[in-house]
């Protein structure tokens, strides 16, 4: 399941003309499926992971994290702790309201693209 989703997700992503990194975890935060797109920059693969384990870890968007972090000052320190990555392009994955794993996409043109990756793959695979 975690390669057909990596693959639906660069899928999504050529649907808008977008080439990225995709890096899935599962609830232990351990990397099961890793795709890179040829054109993509190599330190995608590291953000990509570290937006997967966040959105796992804190059972929440990436985006939204890194939304709260500025906006909220008791949320600022959550930028501070070098495991997670507070951009947009990760996602929790949910099964039957369980967050079993994390999707994380890097390297598409920002933060708003790479989640909009991940969200219209993870759409497909809803239960």
């Amino acid at each position: 399941m975690a390669n057909a989703l990596a693959e639906a997700t660069l899928a999504s992503c050529r649907t808008m003309n977008r080439d990225a990194v995709v890096a899935i975890v599962d609830r232990g935060g351990n990397l099961i499926a890793l795709q890179r797109a040829d054109k993509v920059g190599p330190h995608n693969i590291r953000a990509a992971e570290r937006k997967a384990f966040t959105a796992l870890s804190t059972k929440a968007s990436t985006s939204a994290l890194a939304e709260r972090a500025l906006t909220d000052p008791g949320a600022r320190n959550l930028a501070q702790l070098p495991e997670l990555l507070l951009l947009g392009g990760g996602l929790p994955i949910l099964h039957d309201g369980d967050v079993i794993g994390g999707i994380g996409v890097a390297g598409s043109g920002g933060s708003a693209s790479n989640e909009q990756c991940a969200s219209a793959a993870l759409a497909t695979f809803a239960p």
